[in-house]
């Protein structure tokens, strides 16, 4: 089969003939229809961070398609289901491995950076790893579902604890801020704050239902988000991985507010006052992708028409066209939510 791999750091991805997987015997095969490109497929295609896994590598980590083969243990799934894929697996060797509880997996794989993923024909996973996608929902929403949804899902309503009438601040207008403006409105926040610096960014997400959108370079942010909300945010996420996003988001807080760290970055997080944050009892709380079950549900807001991500698929590419998708996404053309690749498309 044909897969794009990953050779090295700041080196553009090969299209390589590789092996067809072959599931063990709790595994299945699934044939790629599309798989989505992130922006932290760009952190270890530029070296920002190291990849974990064996070079050469398939990358990708948004994959939806149709189920190709079974392992001889794998309970229920068959040949011609149609899947989304969940972007990882546990490790099978911790404490809470060995407990059970392999969504608290202490020491995670992530798909297309510790084992190969969805930028090829057939990717090979754990059984467990797979969610239905529902009769009418298309491949191309089910494959963004796979991080790009679940993640600020899950950010917002579960890490973040979001409660109806709260109001919330979201700092980057990407991938997953852009989805996060909408799951926002859809669990129940009363305002609604979009930061990003790019002007045609700040027009999305007041046309997907911020109440305000603010440049943090050339607005008084947290001025002009205290003065909104009378007080300041009961909940604030950085989608981007910044320092200076996350104390901007910080300092717009309210009494009791919350911020959560979804953007990844290696650099160091400067919190401020410990007595601020003492006296204005606020929390800050790392977090990182999602669930099973957060998909699933996803998938089932998707479906009902509840959360419409119509909107978000900024462009189509076959496999060969892998490396064009990620200069796209680098650079920012044309103001990029989710560009997808499909790998059995003709080249």
């Amino acid at each position: 089969m044909r897969a794009a791999r990953f050779v090295a750091p700041n080196q553009p991805l090969s299209i390589e003939i590789v092996p067809d997987p072959v599931p063990g015997p709790q595994d299945v095969v699934v044939r790629v229809e599309f798989c989505g490109v992130c922006a932290s497929d760009l952190h270890g295609l530029h070296g920002v961070m190291a990849m974990p896994g064996p070079v050469p590598l398939t990358m990708g980590h948004e994959p939806s398609g149709v189920v190709a083969a079974v392992g001889s243990a794998v309970p229920v799934w068959k040949e011609g289901d149609r899947v989304a894929v969940a972007a990882g697996k546990a490790c099978m060797a911790c404490t809470r491995c060995a407990s059970g509880a392999m969504d608290e997996c202490l020491d995670p794989r992530i798909m297309g950076f510790h084992y190969d993923g969805g930028w090829a024909e057939y990717l090979a996973t754990p059984f467990y790893a797979l969610a239905a996608i529902p009769d009418g929902l298309p491949f191309e929403h089910a494959a963004i579902a796979c991080d790009a949804v679940s993640t600020p899902f899950a950010a917002i309503v579960d890490r973040g604890g979001l409660r109806a009438g709260e109001r919330v601040g979201i700092w980057g207008i990407g991938g997953l801020g852009t989805h996060g403006v909408q799951i926002a409105r859809l669990a129940g926040a009363s305002f609604v704050v979009a930061v990003d610096p790019l002007p045609a960014a700040r027009a999305r997400a007041l046309s997907l239902g911020a109440d305000l959108a603010l440049d943090p370079g050339s607005d008084d942010v947290v001025g002009s988000i205290k003065e909104a909300t009378g007080g300041g945010l009961e909940l604030a996420l950085d989608m981007v991985g910044s320092p200076a996003a996350a104390m901007q988001a910080q300092m717009s807080l309210g009494r009791r507010g919350r911020l959560v760290l979804v953007g990844q970055t290696f650099e160091s997080l400067d919190a401020g006052s410990i007595l601020l944050l003492s006296v204005l009892g606020l929390s800050i709380l790392g977090h990182l992708g999602y669930t099973k079950k957060h998909l699933e549900q996803v998938l089932g807001l998707m479906a009902s028409g509840r959360l419409d991500v119509s909107g978000s698929i900024s462009g189509v590419l076959p496999l060969e066209r892998v490396n064009e998708a990620v200069d796209r996404l680098s650079d920012k053309q044309d103001n990029p939510v989710r560009i997808l690749i499909q790998p059995n498309a003709p080249p």
